[in-house]
């Protein structure tokens, strides 16, 4: 059941990320929501009584990696993007990036928008919090989808490889960790950077142009954008820890559906997870590299259209 959003407390208008210009989407409201401390960003639209879909996007995104399925999905569900605690409109904390304490505040948002249950729809570093969101509110999931993601502790290798051909893929993951040298040698270089992420991890490197990497860049390059950027990399081993330790009390029943691509860093998401989950399935996606949604986003939504059920 989904509430009209206008009637809930806590949802405002007032975009603490003023610095980074804002992207509009027709159909969509901006909405900022008191999540537990933390004021997070969310787009809206689509059918509000229909069922809830909520879309969380990965480094280096935002919100606007969605923007290519979210139309297609709102003619049939009730649609909201959120921007993780430090990406994008949302705020920035100091600390606690670990993916529970992050989910907890995805959930709140949600919660605060009148959502009482809903469809959760995830890529890389929004994976990682969707995971750890299913082990501690699975009764408010009807379903989980999982793109292409190294989930601590689940998908993610425990070493990173040293073969030049599977290296380039993780090699940041090690990076990140290094304290205070990604923050030397990356301020002021972020469009480099976000740019390497976005050309080579693509299956074609004409993927993003130059609006997509200059707004992407630009998220990151905010004040504190960089330092929670690094921040959920650096409290990956927490994360892990939290995961195996739910995981110890019980696996995944909600719907788990696994989306890989050809051309991705995880070869079988559903594979991956199913250890830890008594429902799921997978879909690769052909010609596509790691940014699915961007790359293919109809079959993004057809894989989505078949694996959500209407209530």
């Amino acid at each position: 059941m989904t509430d009209h959003p206008t009637s809930v407390r806590h949802v405002s208008a007032s975009n603490p990320v003023r610095d980074l210009p804002l992207h509009d989407l027709a159909g969509f409201t901006h909405r900022w929501v008191d999540a537990h401390g933390v004021r997070l960003h969310a787009v809206e639209g689509g059918r509000p009584t229909a069922p809830t879909v909520v879309l969380l996007a990965g480094f280096p995104q935002t919100w606007w990696a969605w923007r290519k399925v979210m139309p297609s999905l709102a003619a049939r569900f009730h649609v909201i993007a959120i921007d993780l605690p430090g990406q994008g409109h949302s705020e920035c904390p100091e600390r606690s990036y670990d993916t529970h304490t992050v989910a907890a505040h995805v959930h709140a948002a949600v919660q605060a928008l009148g959502v009482s249950t809903y469809w959760l729809v995830a890529h890389d570093i929004g994976a990682w919090v969707a995971f750890s969101l299913a082990l501690n509110f699975e009764s408010e999931l009807r379903g989980v989808a999982l793109l292409d993601a190294g989930i601590p502790g689940i998908t993610l290798p425990e070493s990173i490889p040293t073969d030049p051909e599977r290296a380039w893929k993780t090699w940041h993951f090690a990076f990140h960790l290094v304290p205070g040298l990604p923050e030397t040698l990356l301020a002021g270089r972020e469009r480099e950077y976000v740019g390497w992420f976005l050309k080579v991890k693509a299956l074609s490197p004409d993927t993003f142009d130059d609006a997509e990497l200059d707004h992407y860049a630009a998220a990151v390059a905010v004040d504190g954008g960089l330092r929670a950027s690094l921040a959920y990399y650096r409290d990956a081993a927490e994360s892990a820890r939290r995961n195996h330790e739910a995981l110890e009390r019980k696996h995944l029943t909600v719907p788990v559906l696994g989306i890989s691509s050809s051309h991705g860093s995880v070869p079988d998401m559903a594979a991956s997870i199913s250890p830890w989950a008594d429902d799921t399935t997978g879909v690769v996606v052909p010609d596509a590299g790691h940014f699915i949604p961007d790359e293919q986003p109809a079959a993004v939504v057809a894989a989505l259209d078949d694996f959500i059920v209407d209530d």
